[in-house]
């Protein structure tokens, strides 16, 4: 193998691709990049068995073949190589010379009989949605996924794909997160899709514009973009039926602004440890009243809300009460409360329904005082 190509090209997409090479592994050769060249382009790919990334750019072969080139070196030596086209070559003798303006480097080559082949999933096209829809929707739930391996079915979001709507939710068993978005899908199935790969996706699209195509079947999902292809691994398992936790109904509604709620609650989590983890007391009456005492001392606090409905005074891990309010991207939430024990819904205030989807639908567990 023998190339050159556009050094910056080059460093973006080692850059992306190595998002999904393992960082020490039983096998060596997984540590590294397959370089494939052939006909007037370089296609790259990393994987680690469980997920896989494939991006190809313009690059003049005057040698056609493949190599594979450990990912952190060669990430460091093209970002830091002067001039703008790079030359690698594959000298046959397990080393590629790796020229740069006045810089060469040769180093050791990976096994490319070593080199797992990536699974080709045979996904069937289940939708097409833009980069930015997605990537709203990945961030307005990723931050409620389990982080608890007992239950591995919950370290992923559900993708639940219908002919109309795409729904997305996540659950750690203290919260919940739901966002849908009206799409036209040629496929009905739901997959759970672990959240290391969604992270790696929402980084890697860039033009929120762009389309992207979701294929899936029941082991594999595929995310593919003008620039990359993402496969995946899926979770295997039964999601919990998320919508039978949801209340029906509410006994009092709140509008609040959340910047000041947000303020409110991080002032109040300031006698907050780790050690000391004392839920909040926040009343919702005239106005949100929210109390807080430790060993290091107590707080009382204020804000204005339109409160509609029963007086209430509800316990919250303050932690996930804040990643609620934060990951909502608004201005202002509802929030929809039916007694001191029932979840808390969180949603968006105004019109929160868009082609008859609601952008998102949060759920908070309260917390039981100790003398309750």
């Amino acid at each position: 193998m023998k190339i050159t190509c556009n050094r910056s090209l080059l460093a973006d997409a080692v850059s992306g691709v190595s998002r999904a090479v393992s960082g020490r592994s039983t096998n060596p050769a997984l540590e590294g990049i397959l370089f494939d060249a052939d006909g007037f382009q370089l296609t790259l790919t990393g994987h680690d068995t469980e997920i896989g990334i494939i991006t190809t750019i313009e690059a003049n072969v005057l040698q056609p073949g493949q190599a594979v080139i450990p990912a952190k070196l060669i990430g460091d030596l093209v970002r830091r190589m002067g001039g703008e086209e790079i030359e690698l070559e594959a000298t046959g003798v397990g080393t590629i010379s790796i020229k740069g303006a006045n810089a060469e480097f040769d180093i050791a080559a990976l096994s490319v009989d070593d080199y797992p082949t990536l699974p080709m999933p045979g996904a069937d096209q289940a939708l097409e949605i833009q980069a930015g829809v997605l990537t709203s929707m990945i961030s307005h739930t990723l931050y409620a996924v389990s982080q608890d391996d007992k239950k591995p079915v919950h370290t992923g979001e559900l993708f639940s794909i219908q002919p109309d709507k795409l729904t997305v939710v996540a659950l750690d068993g203290y919260r919940l997160a739901i966002t849908e978005q009206a799409v036209t899908a040629g496929k009905e199935i739901d997959i759970i899709i672990p959240a290391k790969t969604l992270t790696e996706v929402s980084r890697l699209l860039g033009d929120e514009e762009e389309t992207v195509k979701i294929s899936a079947n029941r082991h594999f999902v595929v995310f593919a973009t003008r620039t990359y292809t993402i496969i995946s691994r899926l979770i295997e398992g039964a999601f919990l039926d998320y919508k039978r936790v949801i209340p029906e109904g509410h006994r009092t509604r709140v509008e609040v602004e959340v910047k000041p709620f947000v303020e409110t609650i991080e002032r109040a989590s300031l006698i907050i440890t780790e050690r000391l983890k004392n839920p909040l007391r926040i009343t919702f009456a005239d106005n949100v009243l929210v109390r807080c005492q430790t060993t290091l001392g107590k707080v009382q606090d204020q804000l204005e809300a339109q409160v509609e409905g029963e007086a209430v005074e509800i316990g919250f891990n303050n932690r996930y009460l804040l990643d609620a309010l934060r990951n909502s991207g608004c201005t202002k939430v509802v929030m929809e409360l039916s007694g001191p024990l029932s979840p808390v819904k969180v949603l968006p205030s105004g019109d929160d329904l868009k082609d008859g989807c609601r952008p998102f639908q949060f759920l908070v567990l309260p917390v039981r005082f100790k003398n309750d």
